[in-house]
């Protein structure tokens, strides 16, 4: 009789829901899989950029040559298909390159529908005045290191880039002799405007994770930059700007009296610092710390 009643009540427990292997979620749902996808195709070059430094299956991304011009480090595979334009992407060579996943941000959510049709879509918004841009690239390193299984990697990783951002301040601090004046970090534009990058921009969090101070005020933006002309430049006569090449018309602009009464530009605070994608991911910081950094030393060379 005990047997009979201690069976029934097995038999009456419902059967437990299967357990998804990979699960993801981002902006516009959960992503469920019964097991990691094994190719990824991103049509953000922040995504790439992510994926790329944790090792993910990068098959497809959008854009490859203009990944590889300005935002280069870490590299993408070889073998990796170019699959469109980042607003624009190609939903046949996407179809053809038949994606376990495809990894979006903001600029593909209208489309997010049709991309569903070819596979799996997972969307982060990661540029809104709305949060703070720097902690939502470490949110979304995080998240889609632990889907894949690589947490562990992926808080090594976070650990060598701060440091890697304090090294980069420390070598300021030591060139400058500890008295380092805040930091305008922009891009010029054309010889009459500059985009300067403030609160929420990639540039000044990594001028923060140096230990310095960004020089621009104000409230956050989406994509953490206004764009001024370049009088606006003279409102920090005791920052050092650093402009983030590339710019083809420097040649005009420096020779130009407006550029030599720039009160920083006067006192021979202004420097140059190589390329580095201002709206990158976390591995970004590292590189616009170091950029930084190489350009600020050089100016008391």
């Amino acid at each position: 009789m005990l047997r009979t009643l201690a069976l029934a009540a097995i038999l009456a427990v419902p059967a437990a829901l299967p357990s998804h292997a990979f699960e993801l979620a981002g902006d516009t749902g959960t992503v469920s899989l019964d097991a990691p996808p094994e190719s990824v195709a991103a049509l953000s070059w922040g995504l790439a950029e992510m994926a790329a430094d944790l090792g993910l299956p990068l098959a497809g991304v959008a854009d490859v040559e203009g990944y590889r011009t300005w935002v280069g480090t870490p590299a993408l595979p070889q073998e990796v298909r170019d699959v469109g334009l980042r607003t624009e992407p190609n939903l046949e060579a996407l179809g053809a390159l038949e994606p376990g996943l495809i990894l979006g941000s903001d600029q593909q959510i209208d489309m997010a529908s049709r991309l569903d049709d070819i596979a799996p879509v997972w969307i982060r918004d990661h540029f809104s005045a709305a949060h703070d841009n720097a902690e939502t690239a470490r949110r979304t390193y995080r998240d889609l290191a632990a889907a894949f299984g690589k947490l562990e990697l992926a808080e090594r990783r976070l650990i060598k880039i701060d440091a890697a951002m304090q090294a980069a301040g420390d070598r300021v601090r030591t060139a400058w002799q500890g008295e380092v004046p805040p930091i305008l970090p922009v891009r010029l534009l054309t010889p009459t405007t500059v985009r300067i990058h403030g609160p929420n921009s990639m540039a000044a969090a990594a001028i923060g994770g140096m230990g310095l101070t960004a020089a621009a005020s104000g409230a956050p933006t989406d994509w953490g930059f206004v764009t001024a002309p370049i009088e606006a430049l003279a409102d920090y006569p005791d920052a050092a700007i650093v402009h983030i090449d590339p710019f083809a018309e420097k040649d005009a602009l420096f020779a130009s009296p407006l550029w030599s009464a720039i009160p920083a530009v006067a006192a021979g605070r202004f420097a140059v610092a190589d390329l580095a994608w201002t709206f990158g991911g976390v591995v970004s910081l590292e590189i616009l710390a170091e950029r930084i950094a190489d350009a600020l030393v050089a100016t008391t060379k």
